[in-house]
């Protein structure tokens, strides 16, 4: 690792640790709410980018492996299975989900690909709507004792296990194959590095995470209906998250996410009914205008400050012309 590597994780860990101190500082439920939810946010965003930025798969049956993951933690849960277990269960489940339809749908390419994982997710859904269409709540017991604390740092734990998870991704060699067969799939092959894998790697890894992310849904939540998880919204906002923020890069989606969830709960507040449609207007500008994302506009500022500032070799004949100057004639 490079410094600017370490960097990074130090600060990731020093932002968890100040978050962690939240719960102990404040009052107001409401705040840590929105945290938790920030959370849950960004690790659907970072998840999808594995796939859609990192892998250059876009996928829009995401939901599907959320769904799956507060499904499979929930009952397992509420049946009386330890939380730890529930949810590492909770995202192997999308998992092997990811890998029967993985194969099969990485023949389809482009838009079909992206319509394939959609109509894959909608049937999920309607399937789960018809075989839990009941609200799932906590017991009775479980309620009396309900806290927002230990929900808390279980979603800021997995939050930072997604985000470093990521970061190594980025920088190993299964990532610089995934980013590859992106760019050139045909060339990648042609050096030996397999496309299929590749992706179902991608596919499998945003998988888990999207489930874990469903898992902290799942013990978050005092009651909901079953199929919630599944509905398509999930994955619209994930994807625009990451699209906010900056595909293909591990800080843009976590940007993105914040983001997100920060100005849509001001426009829900403000704008009942025409939030959704500001969104879709801004995802469409950022799309138009900056397909880097949010990372774009400071990678764009750093190359505005070099050009203005004189380069080295400048500054120093500029000073050692100002000497001559100033240096007092001889008489």
């Amino acid at each position: 690792m490079n410094r600017r590597d370490i960097a990074f994780v130090v600060s990731a860990l020093i932002i968890a640790a100040a978050l962690a101190v939240v719960p102990s500082i404040t009052v107001k439920e409401s705040v840590i709410n929105l945290l938790v939810l920030v959370y849950i946010y960004v690790m659907m965003a970072s998840s999808w980018n594995i796939i859609g930025g990192i892998a250059g798969q876009v996928n829009l049956g995401h939901a599907a492996f959320f769904g799956l993951g507060s499904l499979v933690s929930r009952i397992l849960w509420t049946k009386g299975w330890p939380l730890s277990v529930s949810m590492i269960l909770g995202a192997l489940v999308p998992v092997a989900f990811a890998l029967i339809i993985g194969a099969p749908s990485f023949k389809l390419r482009g838009v079909y690909f992206a319509i394939g994982t959609l109509a894959m997710a909608q049937i999920l859904f309607i399937t789960t709507r018809n075989l839990f269409p009941m609200i799932s709540s906590l017991p009775t017991e479980a309620l009396a004792t309900y806290s927002l604390a230990p929900r808390y740092y279980v979603a800021l734990g997995m939050t930072l296990l997604t985000v470093l998870v990521v970061f190594w991704l980025s920088r190993s060699r299964w990532g610089l194959g995934m980013v590859a067969v992106r760019e050139e799939a045909n060339a990648a092959e042609s050096l030996g590095v397999s496309a299929l894998q590749h992706k179902l790697l991608a596919l499998c890894l945003s998988a888990f995470f999207a489930g874990l992310a469903g898992g902290v849904f799942a013990y978050y939540s005092a009651g909901y209906y079953l199929f919630f998880p599944f509905f398509p919204t999930w994955t619209f906002d994930a994807v625009m998250a990451t699209y906010i923020g900056g595909t293909g890069t591990v800080i843009g989606p976590i940007i993105g996410a914040v983001f997100y969830v920060l100005v849509k709960e001001i426009l829900a507040l403000r704008f009942v009914e025409l939030h959704p449609f500001i969104f879709g207007t801004l995802f469409i500008l950022v799309v138009l205008f900056l397909p880097g994302g949010m990372i774009q506009i400071w990678s764009r500022l750093r190359r505005l400050f070099r050009r203005a500032a004189p380069a080295p070799s400048e500054e120093k004949a500029m000073s050692e012309s100002d000497m001559v100057h100033d240096r007092p004639a001889v008489e």
